[in-house]
């Protein structure tokens, strides 16, 4: 795609891959608003999300349906709304948030973590436990087993207790028995529990839309800050849709080459190069409404293993 400025990316982007506008929202909500203290006035959301093209009834729909699904919360102040992460859903929000922003560097030191469900659950337990797994990374290694090379174990508590499954599942490490010789490797697990192709497939598409916008700002061009909160959104908000659904294995258990390695790097450069501009605009768009709003603490300084 030839691109001569910003404009004219941000306007191929938005025609070729729009954004749903209740996942923009929750995007916007985790990059822009979270930094400055996690509240923002609707005012203020519709001006942030009118460059993509979403319109008041479309955000209105979009805000409401989240706080429908536990997602957003609502406050009045006479004819005003302001919205913020729900209570309940601040766990789950911040440890997305950490994912988004951390680097694809774990490593594996030859454990398992294993959840054996055995006979005790229902079929509408069962579907959700494997939704619930799967969204944190597992595999269904085998019938009524799922596996974790990595497996986070305060994630995982609190994945079954948010699901009432604690006292139901059996939970435990495994690792290869030394001197072993006629079993297959535990590595082997991977080819049985994950399908990597749509991960991957996902990093090389991400790849394939911002290559050219990287050369863009490495040749000079500077956008102008609503351009650099668009450009940035845009960014995270592809870069969410894919890492998100990455199960976050072990190096040492990837394919190679690994795409995802190539495209955080490409995500952490774009971010630094944008990042500043992006926070005047966001910066001016909530002070407008609320003078006092903060500007963005240390934790956001730390992203993509840090800004400075």
């Amino acid at each position: 795609m030839k691109t001569l400025n910003s404009n004219e990316w941000i306007a191929h982007f938005l025609a070729s891959d729009p954004p749903r506008s209740k996942s923009l929202v929750m995007t916007i909500f985790g990059d822009a608003i979270v930094p400055h203290g996690g509240t923002v006035w609707l005012g203020s959301l519709i001006e942030l999300l009118a460059p993509f093209g979403v319109n008041d009834r479309l955000l209105r729909t979009a805000v409401f349906r989240l706080a429908q699904e536990g997602w957003l919360v609502s406050q009045r102040d006479g004819r005003r709304s302001s919205y913020s992460i729900a209570p309940e859903a601040q766990a789950r929000f911040a440890r997305a948030q950490r994912r988004i922003y951390a680097p694809l560097q774990v490593h594996w030191d030859g454990d398992w973590t294993l959840v054996m469900s055995g006979n005790s659950l229902g079929a509408a337990e069962r579907t959700l436990l494997r939704k619930e797994l799967v969204w944190e990374g597992y595999g269904l290694v085998s019938a009524g087993v799922f596996g974790h090379p990595a497996g986070n174990p305060d994630t995982l508590d609190e994945l079954l207790a948010r699901t009432g499954m604690r006292d139901k599942l059996f939970i435990c490490h495994a690792a290869e028995m030394p001197g072993a010789r006629n079993g297959r490797p535990l590595r082997e697990m991977i080819d049985e529990g994950w399908d990597l192709s749509g991960v991957s497939g996902g990093y090389l598409q991400f790849i394939a839309q911002f290559e050219p916008l990287l050369a863009l700002l490495r040749g000079g061009h500077q956008p102008e800050p609503e351009q650099a909160f668009v450009i940035r959104s845009l960014l995270i908000h592809a870069w969410r849709r894919v890492q998100l659904h990455d199960p976050q294995l072990p190096v040492e258990l990837l394919p190679e080459p690994w795409p995802g390695a190539s495209a955080y790097e490409l995500a952490r450069e774009l971010y630094r190069l944008v990042a500043a501009a992006a926070e005047q605009h966001v910066l001016a768009v909530l002070r407008r409404e609320d003078d006092s709003a903060a500007a963005a603490g240390g934790d956001f300084r730390q992203r993509f293993g840090g800004l400075d």
